[in-house]
């Protein structure tokens, strides 16, 4: 397995190992333009780009969508089915982009040309088999308790003073009694569970998205406003399990100065490991954008990164990594290197850099649900490929010199400039008012730039 993924050390980047693993990242793959028109109002459908498919009635405001800079609405980047397990919700997650080049505000991670928000609606069929499953389970735990009791229950010995004496008549009463009572009955085995009903089977704990459908047909965004905001082409948006491959199969994959080195035998504990050349250790490298590279390059067309309450894939060295992995308190005693000899470096490996949301940044990054004061959790990224699928074509200026008439033209590219943009909701995906039946909740997004 590689390392536990809640660390990052610059120096050491062991997601290949000599085996091929999966992860516990689930990863949204473009898989085909969406042409059915069924599917694009169905909220169940995951997808790129396209309208919005929203889950709560009455339509949310049509100003979710606004740019907090320009205040115009954007595209939808990517819409998502995600919900809770063991939810009586369905839940569906929107995140809108500003392609506008003046609202790529590098300076802050928090611009808000960015934005996502978490749609909830209460699904009662899906909640009436999740109390049936509940309630099976108890009965079930139930009965096991009261077989193990009668297992361990202590059996009476027919020969002990007690029990003789206690059994005893001297009035009679058959010839049994004078030797002490008979012994128990054998244990009978705990009743069977209740047989399952059929219509509330759920072995495989899976959403029952029909609802969805069914509620979805008959509405439509085209007397709404909604139906004004611009759109990308919508493409579905499929989802595999992340699988990093061998050392060897990486090796074709590796950035140019990078090489695979062979671990001492008698620390070998993965296969291999990344390192850089020597000549590099002198250079300005951003190791965190290089280990980024590297753990994307598995998997080019990932647009998604999808891991409820992992630990997010840093684009670069900048303020929200240092926020999100803080640089670890040196203890007394700790070595630092040096250059003289007179000086003594007992230790002078690299400390890692364990993620965290407790520290004082990452709190002020990553505040808690305004709505229920719960943490938040990562949910979720997008990442590069995203901007190769939601591209718009360059905008053509044509400028004409009022004093001699020559005409220009000027040639202005559209684009979104971020690395990644990770997404953080609401730990216990409130609903509040409690007894609400839907909710539409803005989370944090914050944005690594592409510098």
């Amino acid at each position: 397995m590689p390392r536990a993924e809640d660390d990052w050390d610059s120096d050491d980047d062991s997601e290949f190992g000599a085996d091929g693993v999966d992860t516990s990242v689930h990863l949204g793959l473009p898989d085909g333009s969406v042409e059915d028109p069924t599917d694009l109002r169905d909220a169940a459908v995951s997808r790129i780009g396209g309208s919005p498919a929203l889950l709560t009635r009455p339509e949310p405001p049509f100003s979710s969508s606004f740019c907090k800079i320009c205040n115009q609405p954007m595209e939808l980047l990517v819409q998502l089915l995600s919900p809770f397990e063991d939810s009586h919700f369905d839940r569906a997650l929107y995140i809108w982009g500003c392609s506008k080049p003046s609202c790529q505000t590098k300076s802050s991670p928090k611009g808000g040309s960015v934005r996502a928000w978490r749609g909830l609606r209460y699904n009662s069929k899906y909640a009436a088999k999740l109390e049936a499953r509940k309630r099976r389970k108890a009965e079930a735990e139930a009965a096991a308790r009261l077989a193990t009791a009668e297992k361990i229950k202590p059996k009476v010995n027919p020969f002990s003073k007690s029990s003789a004496s206690a059994s005893f008549s001297p009035f009679g009463g058959g010839f049994g009694q004078g030797f002490g009572a008979p012994e128990p009955p054998t244990p009978s085995s705990p009743p069977p569970p209740p047989a399952e009903d059929e219509s509330d089977s759920d072995s495989d704990a899976e959403l029952d998205t029909s609802s969805l459908n069914l509620a979805l047909e008959s509405s439509s965004l085209t007397a709404s406003s909604w139906a004004s905001c611009p759109t990308y082409p919508p493409l579905y948006l499929s989802t595999q399990v992340e699988y990093l491959p061998t050392a060897s199969d990486s090796k074709s994959k590796l950035p140019k100065g990078v090489e695979v080195q062979e671990l001492d035998p008698e620390s070998k504990e993965s296969g291999a490991t990344w390192g850089p050349e020597a000549y590099e250790n002198s250079l300005n490298v951003d190791q965190v954008f290089e280990r980024f590279t590297k753990r994307v390059a598995a998997e080019g067309e990932q647009c998604v990164r999808y891991e409820l309450g992992g630990t997010p894939l840093p684009f670069s060295s900048d303020q929200v990594f240092d926020a999100l992995f803080p640089k670890p308190t040196p203890k007394p005693g700790d070595a630092v290197p040096v250059t003289r000899g007179d000086f003594k470096v007992t230790n002078t490996a690299p400390q890692k850099r364990i993620y965290s949301l407790s520290s004082p940044k990452a709190q002020a990054l990553v505040p808690p649900c305004p709505i229920c004061s719960s943490s938040r959790t990562f949910e979720c990224q997008i990442m590069p490929n995203l901007l190769n699928l939601c591209r718009k074509p360059a905008q053509v200026i044509r400028k004409v010199n009022e004093e001699t008439g020559d005409v220009s033209i000027i040639t202005k590219d559209l684009g979104m400039e971020w690395g990644t943009c990770l997404i953080f909701s609401c730990e216990k995906d409130c609903c509040l008012p409690e007894g609400s039946k839907e909710c539409w909740v803005e989370e944090v997004v914050l944005t690594q730039w592409d510098h």
